[in-house]
């Protein structure tokens, strides 16, 4: 009795560490919040990428909890703001941090 005790015991030491292991932090995010943010990173890149006006590889997008930040180089402020609005209608991000620079 004492020997399945422990190790169930040991067992649920060992579980509680684990999950631990994938907790979100204020500093760096949890698994399930990366894959949210790579989801996002992707639909806000498509969306960027399917405009004819913003058919730019130098358009960088970052995702971290939902904020989205764009940086880069484009060809006028026009474009800098259709970036924005393109982003903030991906459904899942909260906020657009703007970085983009004119050419």
């Amino acid at each position: 009795m004492r020997l399945i005790h422990r190790f169930t015991t040991a067992f649920f030491v060992i579980l509680l560490t684990s999950l631990l292991g994938c907790a979100e932090t204020p500093t760096q995010e949890g698994t399930g919040q990366y894959v949210d943010d790579t989801v996002i990173t992707a639909k806000v890149k498509s969306a960027i990428f399917a405009d004819p006006a913003l058919k730019s590889a130098e358009i960088n997008v970052e995702t971290y909890k939902g904020v989205v930040q764009l940086s880069g180089f484009v060809r006028s402020q026009k474009n800098i703001d259709k970036a924005v609005k393109l982003a903030t209608e991906v459904p899942g991000v909260t906020s657009v941090k703007n970085a983009m620079r004119r050419k």
